[in-house]
């Protein structure tokens, strides 16, 4: 697994609280400790078999009693429970935001969250609502790693006027953690990943969902018989179900706008089949092969051949 350099000389904030230790969460924690980007983690989330799991594993200097109680006194409050509960979490911690605390989160989802936290926290806090587009297929406190955002995208989408500080704290955060930091709108980040993230995770529930309502194919047939494309797709439609459930209810227009123009695509993909267009589909498949190409120049993916790879880095959300 690739190291993320040296340490850092010195902290970047003192108190980092995180809310919610899955595999986002967890992974935060341990590349803050490892990367000395705060001097003190503390951990909060509602499931109490998490936090004795957080605990058994020493990855946050402090479990909170309360999500009231994990925030007091902390610099930066990072959001990573599902975006459906940002709402009720925010109600829980406002009152007990310290003066000039930075609030930000890890949703793959943007304007929804800025709507969700914003009208329900104190002016005095600042909200930089961050995305870091890394993930795996898997989920819980132990299947965080350190290394997961090492030369992974952050998208920040900051409100407008939000202190330039603020952004430059969290924008060193995933810095440290290895992240490219990039800043945009949220209503353009929700586009962007509903088409390079969002709807790919829906076609993979659905491609999986039709092969076990197949017929004709017996599921221990999907299975002894699974190819290469098909992996892929139940390595996707594995991941989080609570995660992804909320991600479509809320960016449900950029994703319903994307799914509109991919049905019209697969429309004239399926006349070009049906009419023996082979010079069409040759030039559809050369010009997606070169998309593949760029996402491996872009460092964000290999092109070691992926049968059976034990990869420990993937993309996601």
């Amino acid at each position: 697994m690739a190291d993320l350099g040296r340490p850092l000389d010195k902290p970047i904030v003192e108190r980092l609280t995180l809310i919610g230790l899955g595999l986002i969460g967890s992974s935060v924690a341990r590349a803050a400790r490892r990367m000395n980007a705060a001097s003190k983690i503390i951990a909060a989330d509602a499931d109490p078999n998490v936090l004795r799991r957080v605990g058994e594993l020493k990855i946050a200097d402090e479990i909170a009693p309360s999500l009231a109680a994990s925030v007091r006194d902390s610099d930066l409050v990072i959001l990573c429970a599902p975006v459906g509960a940002n709402a009720a979490i925010a109600g829980e911690i406002a009152a007990h935001l310290k003066e000039s605390a930075i609030v930000t989160d890890v949703g793959s989802v943007k304007s929804a969250v800025i709507a969700a936290l914003q009208p329900r926290l104190p002016a005095h806090v600042r909200l930089v609502p961050a995305h870091p587009v890394a993930g795996t297929e898997y989920s819980g406190p132990d299947s965080g790693f350190a290394t997961l955002f090492r030369r992974r995208w952050c998208i920040l989408t900051p409100p407008e006027d939000t202190d330039a500080d603020a952004i430059a704290c969290v924008k060193a955060l995933w810095e440290s953690f290895g992240s490219q930091v990039e800043v945009m709108s949220a209503q353009h980040h929700d586009l962007v990943l509903a088409m390079t993230s969002h709807v790919p995770h829906l076609i993979a529930y659905n491609i999986v969902g039709t092969a076990a309502d197949l017929e004709e194919v017996t599921s221990a047939e999907v299975i002894k018989f699974s190819a290469g494309g098909f992996r892929d797709f139940t390595r996707i439609a594995a991941s989080d179900p609570t995660m992804w459930r909320d991600v479509f209810l809320n960016n449900k227009d950029a994703v319903l706008e994307v799914l509109g123009r991919f049905t019209e695509d697969l429309a004239a993909l399926q006349r070009m089949i049906r009419w023996g267009e082979g010079d069409k589909l040759f030039e559809l498949f050369t010009r997606t092969r070169a998309i593949r190409r760029g996402i491996i120049e872009q460092g964000q993916e290999t092109a070691a051949p992926d049968f059976g790879r034990q990869a420990t880095e993937n993309g996601g959300g």
